[in-house]
């Protein structure tokens, strides 16, 4: 699937109060304040949503199956070196990432690819890089059995569980009457990740109009986001993504989306726009892990991409100078929110 993307806001009045913004002549709130339906309309389509993560009627979730799936996402007897969970590449500490360039998986083999955050996963299918996973709970199952990376077959894995009283009473408890069985141990894991939601951050506390949580830098980055970088046109909505697929030019061989649904040229390395929350928290950087930094990410963006028939068509050439990519960073950082920790849970035994 390829995502057109949403109708943006209306831009004519937008694009001429840029210039003000960008020459200092009109700060934040008063751009906010200028009476523009352009400019508030801009601000609006970034406001936090109000309401509980969605959650499908076929996996409701409670307090208890939340915290079975807690248990589970922190339990290394789930990978069959019995070393490894979700945990170890979806690190809290990491703004649920693991750091590295790519993923370590089973016996330490090197993964193709970068982990990406499950942070507001909830908000944004399909998932993986290339959007071969319809469901967080399809998701879920997916390391658990791929040979590279847990490693674990569904039998011996249900094996495992069932044998742990602990879980076993779990189990019961949450899905009562129903085998455990792989479809409802990532059935539980779906529903913590379900509540893995970055906060508040500088950035939303401007959106709710607060017109001294952010700096003027970032202001101009803010202005910069939406007009001359051009980011604001896959990077959309409060989670800064439109779940969608794009080439972005990354010097690599990786079909991504191509491989999953071929016969689409512009699929052809084209990668799931990643959330920019808490982005600054999640160095390195792309669906390869090459870019280590975000000003190489905004340097690449600026000029590095390479140009092929698959290239997303918004992409080109900005001519952004040394002060705007400084502006950016800034407007980049206020997007982090300072998230309560994350508890290790005690494992059944």
């Amino acid at each position: 699937m390829h995502r057109s993307h949403p109708k943006s806001p209306p831009r004519r009045d937008f694009c001429r109060l840029q210039s003000f913004v960008l020459a200092g002549l009109l700060t934040l709130p008063q751009f906010s304040a200028h009476g523009s339906s352009a400019a508030q309309s801009l601000i609006d389509t970034y406001r936090r949503p109000t309401e509980a993560p969605p959650v499908p009627a076929s996996n409701p979730a409670t307090p208890q199956k939340i915290a079975l799936g807690k248990e589970l996402f922190f339990d290394p007897r789930l990978s069959g070196s019995g070393a490894i969970a979700c945990v170890s590449c979806h690190n809290p500490g990491l703004a649920w990432g693991d750091g590295l360039d790519k993923g370590i998986g089973f016996m330490g083999a090197r993964l193709d690819r970068h982990t990406p955050t499950i942070l507001n996963v909830a908000f944004g299918e399909p998932y993986f890089w290339d959007g071969r996973a319809a469901t967080l709970e399809e998701q879920a199952k997916g390391p658990m059995t791929s040979q590279k990376e847990m490693n674990i077959e569904a039998a011996v894995a249900e094996h495992r569980v069932r044998a742990i009283a602990g879980y076993a009473a779990a189990f019961e408890r949450v899905f009562p009457g129903q085998p455990i069985t792989l479809d409802t141990i990532a059935a539980a894991i779906a529903a913590f990740e379900r509540t893995v939601v970055s906060g508040e951050a500088p950035f939303d506390r401007w959106v709710n109009g607060d017109g001294r949580a952010v700096s003027a830098a970032a202001i101009r980055g803010f202005v910069l986001f939406n007009g001359k970088a051009n980011c604001a046109v896959c990077h959309q909505g409060w989670r800064m993504s439109d779940d969608g697929f794009h080439d972005t030019g990354m010097p690599d061989s990786d079909r991504g989306r191509a491989a999953i649904a071929p016969g689409i040229v512009q699929l052809e390395h084209a990668f799931k726009t990643p959330t920019l929350r808490n982005i600054n928290q999640r160095a390195p950087y792309m669906h390869d892990g090459s870019l280590a930094s975000l000003a190489a990410v905004i340097d690449h963006y600026d000029t590095g991409f390479v140009t092929r028939g698959s290239l997303d068509t918004n992409m080109r050439r900005l001519g952004l100078t040394a002060a705007e990519k400084h502006d950016l960073l800034a407007f980049l950082d206020t997007l982090t929110s300072i998230d309560a920790a994350i508890t290790v849970p005690v494992l059944p035994q």
